[in-house]
């Protein structure tokens, strides 16, 4: 499995997210008031979201191009692919 250029800013987002997500149980535990624990998790949830987007986006723009360009792969197992994927989007 190949690793794409976006793969570590991937990760740098996603650990950071694991870091958020790990004080926001901090603060459930603490009895912190929902409203601020509630923004947090929006945070959190957007930045898995921003990730799981560049890594679909990636992913196109790389992989399936590449299929459609090089790979022996048929037309209709690249258009299936790329249907598989894009409904994480």
């Amino acid at each position: 499995m190949s690793t794409h250029t976006s793969h570590p800013e991937i990760i740098k987002r996603l650990k950071r997210a694991e870091g958020h997500l790990r004080s926001i149980v901090g603060m459930l535990e603490d009895g912190r008031k929902c409203l601020d624990i509630a923004q947090q998790l929006q945070a959190v949830e957007s930045a898995v979201g921003n990730a799981k987007k560049t890594l679909v986006h990636d992913h196109i723009d790389h992989c399936l191009e590449q299929a459609v360009r090089d790979s022996p792969q048929s037309a209709d197992e690249t258009i299936r692919e790329f249907k598989a994927i894009t409904k994480y989007l």
